[in-house]
């Protein structure tokens, strides 16, 4: 580990055990111990739809989250489906954030369920990493009555994987003195940023741990994977991770997607459905005062072979009429294929609040007005009430 300011940082990964399950067996004890899935109904649906999250009794039936729904029911006929509720996770989380902020005002959130918790300033107060780990889990049992785990290092890359081991209510302290030794271990899958194709290349050199990556030089591994990747995984392998704990980061992407009842064939309802998500997406941006500059598709075949493409924009934009064009042509893209589709999806990721200045096009200022105005008039007399004119002529 090399000697640098970081070591003296003092880092908590919070991470919620199952929490849409844990949040039902709280509502409801009699589900305590049951192999509990929360997502699509397997039956009533025919399948379709994805796994939000599964209780632990589930994933000892090989169910995970993001699995098709249709698959775990193969695998767990005998559990329980239950559908997600947005509003009442959501109520949840917002008290196990605020649990996170009695011990610092540096809280990162990663998702719902899990954040990185800067402690280092804190220490004076509360104790030592280990101690606050250990408050923090206690309030979130006798508050919220489900259960977190936690990772404590000198380093985020390190945090993170330590919640993971030893769940659920897990607490894994990482020495910074030892933190080489806690590292070379591990499986180089654990590496951030590490894909398939990385971790297939890391396999054909043979290499399958943090402590074999490391003896590999910089340069080797730049000829391996390019410049920039090799010196990701040259500073990680080391326990070198400069990133800090930023609170209140605020929303990096907004997308929508859908699954279809049933595989569809026909491209022309895929273009349909997928502008349709688009103009949903661009409403949200309006209401939230975002732009984003970063469109992606997303598009699942019926094989369960996910594709997605993406672009960046010239400008930042909150528009049907300036994402559209280059959302159909990442369509195009990546529609290779003569499978019919399951999944849909757009989003628009690189948001930022929209900076208007006197010299705004005219066609995008006319372009935001329209759409104000079918936003408006969906608010008020319901979403189906106003068509586009592109959904009924296209065929």
């Amino acid at each position: 580990m090399s000697e640098s300011s970081e070591a003296l940082r003092t880092i908590l990964h919070v991470d919620l055990d199952a929490f849409y399950a844990a949040v039902e067996v709280r509502e409801n004890p009699t589900l305590r111990g049951q192999p509990l899935i929360i997502g699509a109904d397997p039956q009533a649906g025919k399948g379709r739809g994805v796994v939000c999250t599964a209780s632990y009794e589930a994933r000892e039936y090989g169910v995970h989250s993001a699995m098709p729904v249709s698959r775990a029911y193969r695998l767990c006929p005998q559990g329980i489906y239950l559908p997600p509720r947005p509003k009442l996770y959501g109520e949840s989380s917002q008290r196990f954030f605020q649990i996170l902020k009695r011990f610092s005002n540096l809280v990162e959130p990663l998702s719902i369920d899990e954040a990185f918790v800067d402690v280092t300033g804190s220490q004076r107060l509360f104790g030592d990493g280990e101690a606050i780990a250990e408050q923090i889990q206690a309030a979130v049992q006798e508050e919220e009555h489900i259960t977190a785990s936690i990772g404590v290092a000198p380093v985020k890359f390190a945090a993170k994987i330590a919640s993971d081991l030893r769940k659920p209510r897990g607490l894994v302290v990482v020495d910074p003195q030892r933190l080489q030794e806690f590292l070379d271990p591990l499986p180089v899958k654990r590496l951030f940023g590490a894909g398939p194709r990385a971790l297939e290349r890391f396999r054909s050199l043979g290499i399958h741990t943090l402590g074999e990556l490391r003896q590999l030089s910089r340069e080797a591994l730049q000829v391996e994977f390019g410049d920039a990747a090799a010196d990701h995984y040259y500073r990680l392998c080391r326990g070198e991770d400069p990133r800090a704990v930023v609170p209140d980061r605020g929303r990096k992407s907004l997308g929508k997607e859908t699954t279809f009842s049933e595989d569809v064939a026909d491209r022309a309802r895929v273009r349909r459905t997928l502008m349709e998500l688009a103009e949903s997406v661009v409403r949200s941006l309006r209401r939230e005062q975002l732009r984003g500059r970063t469109v992606t598709i997303k598009l699942r075949t019926e094989d369960f072979r996910t594709v997605t493409r993406s672009a960046t924009l010239a400008e930042p934009a909150d528009t049907l009429e300036a994402i559209w064009p280059t959302a159909e042509e990442l369509f195009q893209s990546a529609d290779q294929t003569v499978l019919a589709i399951r999944l849909i999806g757009i989003s628009l990721s690189q948001l930022g609040a929209p900076q208007r200045g006197l010299f705004a096009h005219e066609g995008e200022e006319k372009s935001r007005r329209l759409g104000a105005t079918l936003d408006e008039l969906r608010q008020r007399f319901g979403g189906a009430a106003v068509t586009r004119g592109t959904y009924l002529n296209d065929s």
